[in-house]
């Protein structure tokens, strides 16, 4: 085998590789919004979970991206490890179709699909179009690069060694060995048993001996999990723990079939085609570990507990949701970026409860908790803004890069409206200090206007949370914040009244007007938040 063979050999690899990640993203931008609502959706049952996982890694091509995109929804809250499971082990299935595809050995029309592909890349003006091309293109590559690979391998008949060698191969652990090497060198399982089909179409390659290659090949492709989740929390490595045991109990099981029982002869005497042959040992790898693993969801759910155990609570100030170290596909990450917004809002409407409650007994009880909870909310909005501008660099679909914008948007009013609610706490301790009472009319108004400003918070946040507020609701919503208003203006003419009659004091005075403007400005900004929930025309 000359220079030039393993040049087009590596060269043929490459384009396999980058064929089915360009695929794979391109189909993932096409249909990523309708897989994360299927997911959200369906995972409550772990066998239509596991369905699921067949039908995306069908979609994206790849288990080991399935599985990184779960770990994003196990961070977001949407499933949890349990319902994550079945999704994994679906998509250890879901990954066979690649070597389906490459035993169909379309190669023939791999050129017109990379003209065709590129042609709706370079000049196709809508972003679904030039999505459908990248699918296309990274078709064409991906069986250009194994026409290309096949080619380069046809020498190796005529290498006496190789001969010996690959006929005579019989050890489950060096096929073992070379299988797990092989896939943690090239990261995708897809790609390996592609080589193995190539040598195949060769007449290099024994169906027993690519049985033990196989289950190598499955145990190494839980290495791009499991970097994946080298830093992330402890959810994310229990998940690519499950990825890992998945294929580690069907290297076990198969490979005791395989040498038990006269499991390949049988799979050679029904199919002819080694293409088929090795498609066929992958896919019953895979269905076998699934089938036996499936019913046991909750005993490797425990299992991952031990080999990851539970450490003690963080500090509040953290990202509970978003994982920096885990960015997946943005359909996903704006899933956990919606729930982690959720999470500093509640922040807020707690501060905005005890503040008003200490506010209106006139007793400041919860100071600590207003406090710390204020330094969660400065830490959330810093922290999630830095995510974004990161995020914003990525390709998104018009739909989710809007979506950000309006996130960042609503972080500031959210803060904002914290810091109005920690302002009501001081003034609280500064009516407490100086021995300040209001009369019964004051403080009906306050309550009044308190639970206006509250009630517009809490649609507010309702309706940016769901992202389809219809434009009645809104202007029904800013007819509350013109009311707001209105009785701020009446109950300050009120309070001059009193003033004037002498029936409040002047720091009576002083510290209602600044209590009246807060509450004001939480009606505002509560506004700007229901604002952001209307989506531009054309986004629904």
């Amino acid at each position: 085998m000359s220079f030039t063979n393993i040049i087009s050999l590596l060269g043929g690899l490459g384009a396999f590789l980058f064929g089915m990640k360009y695929m794979g993203d391109g189909l993932e931008m096409a249909a990523g919004s309708k897989m994360k609502d299927l997911l959200e959706k369906l995972t409550r049952n772990r066998f239509l979970g596991f369905l699921l996982g067949v039908f995306v890694t069908v979609v994206i091509q790849s288990s080991s991206a399935t599985t990184v995109m779960v770990m994003g929804f196990i961070n977001a809250g949407i499933m949890d490890l349990a319902q994550a499971t079945g999704v994994i082990f679906g998509a250890n299935i879901g990954t066979t179709i690649t070597s389906i595809l490459i035993a169909l050995d379309v190669s023939g029309i791999a050129p017109f699909c990379i003209f065709v592909g590129a042609f709706l890349m370079l000049y196709s003006k809508k972003k679904q179009t030039k999505h459908i091309g990248q699918v296309i293109l990274g078709f064409g590559l991906l069986f250009q690069g194994l026409h290309t690979m096949s080619g380069a391998m046809k020498p190796l008949k005529d290498v006496i060694w190789f001969q010996e060698f690959i006929m005579n191969a019989k050890s489950p652990l060096l096929g073992l060995l070379v299988g797990a090497a092989l896939c943690a060198v090239i990261q995708s399982s897809s790609a390996a048993v592609g080589i193995l089909q190539a040598l195949a179409m060769q007449g290099l390659m024994p169906l027993y001996f690519a049985s033990f290659l196989v289950c190598g090949i499955n145990i190494g492709s839980a290495m791009p999990t499991i970097l994946a989740s080298m830093n992330a929390r402890n959810n994310a490595k229990r998940a690519s723990m499950i990825y890992l045991i998945n294929n580690l109990v069907g290297a076990v099981i198969m490979t005791v079939v395989t040498l038990a029982l006269p499991y390949t002869q049988f799979i050679e005497g029904l199919i002819p085609d080694p293409m088929f042959q090795v498609s066929l040992v992958h896919i019953i790898f895979k269905v076998v570990s699934a089938a036996v693993l499936l019913p046991l969801t909750n005993q490797v759910v425990k299992l991952t507990y031990l080999l990851v155990p539970k450490q003690k609570h963080e500090d509040a100030c953290r990202l509970e949701f978003i994982d920096v170290n885990l960015v997946g596909s943005p359909s996903v990450t704006l899933l956990q970026i919606r729930n982690e917004v959720e999470r500093m809002a509640g922040l807020v409407r707690t501060n905005l409860q005890l503040s008003m409650q200490a506010l209106l007994s006139g007793k400041v009880a919860d100071a600590k908790q207003i406090e710390d909870n204020e330094a969660v909310i400065d830490y959330l909005t810093d922290a999630i803004s830095d995510f974004l501008v990161k995020l914003n660099v990525r390709e998104m679909s018009d739909r989710d890069a809007q979506y950000v914008n309006r996130v960042f948007q609503t972080l500031s009013d959210l803060e904002r409206i914290g810091d109005y609610a920690e302002q009501l706490l001081h003034l609280t301790e500064r009516q407490e200090e100086k021995q300040v009472s209001y009369s019964a009319a004051a403080m009906q108004e306050l309550t009044v206007i308190n639970d206006n400003a509250t009630q517009l918070f809490e649609k507010a946040v309702a309706a940016f949370y769901r992202q389809n507020i219809s434009l009645d609701e809104l202007k029904r919503m800013a007819k509350t914040q013109r009311n707001i208003r209105k009785l701020t203006s009446q109950s300050q003419l009120n309070h001059m009244e009193r003033l004037r009659k002498g029936e409040c004091g002047v720091e009576a005075g002083i510290l209602f007007g600044e209590i009246l403007n807060s509450l004001s400005r939480v009606g505002g900004h509560s506004i700007n938040i229901a604002e952001a929930a209307t989506v531009p025309h054309g986004m629904e």
